[in-house]
């Protein structure tokens, strides 16, 4: 099991429960998913560029991204409806835990001049929305492997009802916010 599964089920339900006063251990909110999306703006001009994040992004993951394609035509970009446009990966139990344990305690860290992330990314409905501008932050990527320098989105869908019980979740976790 991983690392932050455990330590959700030892440390942050007892917590959470003193906390917000829940009535049951099933009733405290969790991590639902971890969806990481990679925008690639001139995948319509070079095809490879594309299929290297798709690379990078089955090494981050552990799993096979889905192409995304365009939802509608936009002219200034030279975009048609249809094109490929990026690739992402929707993570669940045992991948999304490995994942965020990774996140947090190896590539956050690893951002220059990283002085917290900004607890004003939730979105109202307790999800909480990040992005890293290269995908060298993780250690699995080789630096003089990498042919185009990717950034990503980073989606982290809660249960919980409010931002502030997914301030509070996230925070236990161990996700470094800004004071």
């Amino acid at each position: 099991m991983a690392r932050v599964a455990e330590q959700y089920k030892e440390k942050v339900v007892p917590a959470l429960i003193e906390r917000f006063g829940y009535k049951s251990s099933m009733s405290v909110p969790r991590l639902s998913k971890i969806v990481v999306n990679m925008g690639v703006g001139k995948a319509t001009e070079e095809r490879k560029r594309l299929e290297s994040a798709m690379t990078d992004m089955t090494i981050l993951t552990g799993q096979k991204g889905v192409i995304t394609k365009a939802r509608k035509p936009i002219a200034g970009f030279k975009v048609r409806k249809g094109n490929d446009i990026g690739c992402m990966v929707t993570l669940r139990k045992q991948r999304m835990y490995e994942f965020f344990d990774r996140l947090i305690s190896i590539a956050i860290p690893r951002i220059r001049d990283f002085r917290g992330l900004s607890s004003r990314s939730l979105d109202g409905g307790g999800n909480f929305s990040m992005g890293l501008h290269e995908q060298v932050v993780f250690p699995e990527i080789s630096v003089d492997k990498v042919e185009f320098v990717q950034g990503m989105d980073i989606t982290i869908v809660t249960t919980s009802r409010t931002d502030e019980e997914a301030l509070a979740l996230l925070e236990l976790l161990g996700m470094p916010f800004r004071k």
